[in-house]
């Protein structure tokens, strides 16, 4: 059922701009899966920007609410607030949202018993992931503090992974200093600041972060040199499956004892044991369930293996208790195998770094003690420990744990570098540009947590059709056991009477329709997809988006900083005087060009340095805006622009603007570089293509993509010149932000399903209104683009690597085939085994070992997508 929540909003000031606001709003919500209704209701005037007088109060709403229909389990608070934001809104900050590592989530089913049992508190929402063992919590702080949800859990049996976290931390602070100094507390505006909603940063109890540094370390190492040592391991750290297996050997003398006619009491002892053994931890769950009056499927495994037990049937009894154990330590061991993949990414983050004190000495220092401008020391083949800026020295840094990239990639003063990196064989010193808590590192970590607590919609749907399914399945047994035996049928086995004799067979079709296998084989095979895709430098942001990424039939792309680098760069340096050569042509323009902060301008300067070239010194600089610029280059009168700049009797200039007419041809910007005498000669830049984004292309049309579009606001010439490098065939220029969500709602009308590849910042609309939005760069891009694309996109390539989008759609398709088998081997299993056990044909003994046998099957099936990798033509 989907959650209704009337929620404090945030809007502009500004009549209009309110009003386009809150239209912007339900439009772009009511897109959005896991979002049934979205409504606006505006206050009668607009007090986002707080007085003098109430400039400290923490509750920046201005009166305005949002009132939502939306699914938990489909979509999160914090993606919402995302939306949101983006068009102009935001939620109110005592609005909170936390991801809680947790232990005691015992099954699938365990899931929605702490979803119902949360939901009773006021205004808290919840999403449960037994899968990930975790627990997402959208609460409001004004109705409920978060120790009371604690509290709540652990009457659940529900135990956080790091308990001695101080979680009263996170609380609402009156004294607006310490409510700005708050981890999900945004900081108020100033008076006489715009009225601008704040970004509202989730909560991400920075308290709990060491913990998955802590329960990694906890955990066996996942490769041993000797196997044996491995697996004594695993049992020793998993005591569920120690104690199934101490079930199975008591089960196995039991049988023994009854195969070889010894004493009665002696087998029945033992077979007591196996049951308690088999049921000791599954057990947990049911009474917890039966406490609360419900019924799921562990209930119905307890009722086969008792009934069995009733009719004399003791080892077909313990049989089941031990397979159904051993499947749910399995089920464990397999999913911590998956969950492994994402924790590593945990492992990245480095504890500790080397701080440069102002003194000039070094001190080794916890990274949650680094602050934005410390300086720190990095040592050839350490991890980098923070995301900053390279101040000194140069060196190659590996950036495959985070970005995917295969190749080191070169770093020198002022190039970027990101938390989990490994540095090459250079020494560099780093100025801190994030605090630990919101470096790159733990935003993807953060963000995958949360991706793990969020549903596909065949996941949804398998979980409501267990809801009525589990209940119909108690009342056919119960019919098979009465009705049958009333009207006189005989049943296939022989027993001691009709009651008895369906009574058994009734147990077993209730072991045979337990849909153990459909519960689990949908999360696993979205936890292992998402986890692939993490681990190849994709974060995908939930099972919706995993799921409709591969279904994916049109895709629409951002030109400027996706198919293209998005910056300018110089590609022909072409001399139109003998007398001079390209390099003293660039020298002199660079020389003049290293005065001005124009774009075009950047690009010769930087070409120049690139090349180490000295510039001569430059006087008498006037800037013509719009035009270009003039000077005097070592006392020589030198002018760079546009044709229109000059004179139109210049020596020189004809033959200029012909060549200048070619290189536009080939999407191609030319600058004049002349004296006062004519044109010296020309300078040709272009904003180069991806390496890469051709075959991208290639591999999408091989994947079966219907239709790739490219749309840019550049000019129809460079946008033409770009298409027909990297093969698109259909592209739009000259396209406004507004004009681009357009195009993207025509090709979702025409194509049903659309993706948008952008860069973040300029695409967020057409990327918000997309079936997936796919940002580039979320650990790459410079001035901000990663935080935008993290915070904006579905799916994020967190290297500028455009081969990962054909990847991380080939992952999809993969993890999207291997949810249908699973839903085959366990719809399978239960349509044949069901009535063969009810008409007889299948023992108890049958019916366990295929019940239990496609749980293991689905989990493993399901693990299949970690192995996943992409074919190359």
């Amino acid at each position: 059922m989907p959650a209704v929540v009337s929620l404090p909003l945030s809007l502009p000031d500004d009549a209009q701009k309110r009003e386009t606001c809150a239209r912007c709003i339900e439009e772009r919500l009511a897109r959005q899966a896991g979002i049934r209704t979205a409504a606006v209701h505006r206050s009668a005037h607009g007090s986002a920007t707080p007085s003098s007088t109430n400039a400290q109060s923490p509750n920046l709403t201005d009166g305005s609410t949002i009132e939502l229909a939306y699914d938990p389990q489909q979509i999160t608070l914090s993606q919402i607030n995302d939306y949101l934001r983006q068009a102009g809104g935001c939620i109110s900050p005592s609005m909170a949202h936390i991801i809680l590592p947790v232990r005691g989530l015992v099954s699938p089913r365990h899931e929605m018993a702490v979803q119902r049992s949360l939901s009773r508190l006021p205004g808290v929402r919840s999403s449960a992931s037994y899968a990930s063992q975790t627990i997402r919590l959208e609460f409001d702080r004004r109705a409920c503090a978060l120790p009371e949800i604690v509290r709540r859990l652990e009457n659940l049996g529900i135990t956080l992974r790091s308990p001695n976290a101080p979680l009263d931390a996170q609380e609402p602070q009156n004294s607006p200093k310490s409510a700005a100094s708050t981890p999900g507390v945004p900081p108020h505006n100033p008076p006489g600041t715009p009225a601008q909603p704040p970004p509202i940063t989730p909560i991400t109890a920075p308290q709990l972060a060491p913990s998955v540094g802590a329960r990694l370390a906890a955990r066996p190492a996942a490769s041993s040199p000797h196997r044996l040592v491995r697996w004594a391991s695993i049992v020793y750290h998993q005591p569920d499956l120690l104690v199934a297996i101490c079930a199975g050997l008591f089960l196995v003398a039991g049988f023994a004892v009854h195969l070889f006619d010894g004493p009665q009491p002696i087998r029945i002892g033992l077979l007591i044991v196996s049951y308690i053994l088999g049921g000791w931890f599954p057990s947990h769950d049911m009474i917890a369930t039966l406490r609360r009056f419900r019924v799921d499927i562990d209930v119905l495994m307890f009722a086969a293996a008792f009934g069995a037990a009733s009719l004399g049937h003791f080892e077909e009894g313990a049989l089941l208790l031990f397979l159904f154990s051993l499947g749910g330590a399995g089920e464990r061991l397999a999913m911590d195998h998956a969950r492994n993949a994402i924790d590593a990414l945990a492992k990245l983050a480095p504890t500790t770094a080397t701080r440069i004190q102002a003194d000039g000495s070094r001190r080794e220092v916890n990274v949650n003690d680094l602050a934005v401008g410390d300086r720190v020391l990095v040592q050839p083949g350490q991890q980098v420990p923070c995301d900053g800026v390279v101040e000194s020295g140069q060196t190659d840094i590996d950036q495959a744990p985070i970005t995917g990239e295969s190749a080191p990639v070169a770093k020198s003063p002022g190039s970027e570098v990101f938390a989990g990196t490994i540095n090459g064989q250079g020494v560099i010193t780093v100025v801190v540009a994030k605090p630990s808590s919101e470096n790159t590192i733990a935003k993807v970590i953060r963000l995958v947590e949360e991706a793990q607590t969020t549903k596909s919609s065949t996941q949804v749907f398998t979980d409501q059709v267990e809801k009525w399914y589990v209940p119909l399945v108690l009342i056919s047994t119960g019919l098979l056991i009465v009705v049958p035996p009333l009207v006189g049928w005989i049943p296939r086995r022989e027993h001691s009477s009709l009651w008895a004799g369906w009574f058994y067979q009734a147990m077993a079709f209730l072991t045979a329709a337990s849909p153990c296998a459909l519960a689990i084989g949908t999360p696993a095979a979205v936890l292992s997809g998402i986890a692939r895709a993490a681990r190849g430098g994709v974060l995908i942001k939930g099972g919706n988006h995993l799921e409709n990424l591969g279904r994916v039939r049109a895709i629409a792309l951002d030109k400027t900083g996706t198919l293209t680098r998005g910056q300018a760069q110089v590609t022909d340096v072409i001399t139109l005087d003998d007398a001079l050569t390209a390099d003293e042509l660039l020298r002199l323009a660079a020389a003049l060009e290293s005065t001005s902060h124009h774009p075009l301008a950047d690009s010769i300067a930087g070409e120049a340095q690139a090349r180490e070239m000295s510039l001569p010194d430059v006087s008498d600089v006037q800037q013509e805006p719009g035009m270009g610029i003039r000077g005097r280059v070592e006392g020589r009168p030198i002018a760079i622009g546009r044709p229109s700049m000059f004179a139109d009797d210049l020596a020189g200039l004809a033959v200029a603007n012909e060549r200048i007419a070619a290189l536009q041809e080939q999407g191609k910007t030319a600058v004049i570089v002349a004296d006062d005498v004519g044109v010296l000669g020309l300078i040709a830049m272009a904003d180069e293509v991806r390496p890469g984004a051709a075959a991208m292309i290639s591999a999408l049309h091989r994947l079966g993509i219907k239709r790739t579009i490219m749309l840019t606001g550049d000019n129809r010439r460079t946008a033409a010149a770009v298409a027909k490098q990297v093969g698109i065939t259909e592209y739009v220029a000259e396209l406004l932000p507004q004009d681009k969500l357009d195009r993207v709602r025509a090709l979702d009308i025409e194509w049903g399903r659309v993706a948008m590849v952008g860069d973040g910042i300029n695409d967020a609309p057409a990327m918000a209104n997309a079936t997936v939005g796919i940002a580039m760069g979320g650990a790459a891009a410079g001035g901000g683009g990663s935080d935008v694309a993290l915070e904006t996109a579905d799916v994020v390539l967190l290297a500028n690597d455009l081969a990962k989008i054909p990847e991380a759609i080939g992952v999809s398709r993969f993890s999207r085939r291997i949810v249908i088998q699973n839903l085959v081997i366990a719809l399978g299993v239960i349509t044949v085994l069901a009535p063969a056990a009810a008409l007889g044909l299948a023992p108890i003994g049958l019916a366990v070992l295929f019940h239990e046998g496609s749980t293991v099957v689905v989990v493993l099936n399901s693990l299949r997508t970690l192995r996943y990798r992409a074919v190359v033509a």
